[in-house]
């Protein structure tokens, strides 16, 4: 059971969590990522330097504060399918409704966030390893889900299929919103798109991790 007071330093940590960040975003919109400084951050939030790299021991992540929700949104796609659903359509199911609502999560973030990313290699590249652990992420829960054997390359082939298609609708919504289009006119694009791309795994994974 949690106690008033246990519930109370929680909400504490996590409004410090979002004035950091928010602080964070705010000041790396204005001056670029690479010019801003984890001390440029924490006088911005009013807290020391030592409490924004306990609550982000990496700067990237500053940017990406979102990045523990991204890497294991597959996963737990797969844990929460309905049963007789496979793996490929509950993910299929979840990006398409992810798309609907626009969800920054999946790149919906802004033009000028989005330039932010692009402009900046560090970004870049813990994106590039964000994609990486969430698809080492789905690769564990689809042998967990299936009971496969370790030695078993089925769930891992399954997941880079997988993390694939979704790494190609990230870059292609991050790829239209830098170009300045809406997020209206994204979304409707991506909707068939979305389509298309799983359509094209289901002759080899619309059988698999079909949850009993």
């Amino acid at each position: 059971m949690t106690t008033p007071l246990t519930g109370l330093r929680a909400r504490k940590k996590q409004q410090t969590r979002e004035n950091i960040s928010n602080q964070a975003t705010r000041l790396f919109l204005e001056r670029g990522f690479d010019k801003v400084t984890i001390a440029d951050v924490a006088e911005a939030a009013d807290v020391a330097k030592m409490t924004v790299t306990n609550y982000f021991p990496r700067k990237e992540d500053l940017a990406l504060d979102l990045g523990a929700v991204f890497v294991d949104m597959l996963a737990r796609t797969v844990r929460e399918r309905a049963p007789g659903e496979s793996a490929l359509t509950a993910l299929h199911r979840a990006y398409a409704d992810a798309v609907a609502r626009q969800d920054p999560v999946i790149g919906f973030s802004g033009p000028e966030f989005a330039r932010m990313i692009a402009d900046s290699p560090a970004l870049v590249s813990r994106l590039r390893e964000f994609h990486d652990d969430r698809e080492t992420a789905l690769a564990e829960a689809l042998a967990e889900q299936t009971a496969s054997h370790p030695d078993d390359l089925r769930p891992r082939v399954a997941a880079a299929l997988l993390g694939g298609v979704h790494r190609l609708l990230f870059d292609e919504t991050l790829r239209r919103t830098v170009a300045g289009e809406p997020n209206d006119r994204i979304a409707a694009a991506l909707a068939e798109h979305v389509d298309t791309a799983f359509g094209m795994l289901e002759p080899t994974l619309g059988d698999y991790a079909v949850r009993a």
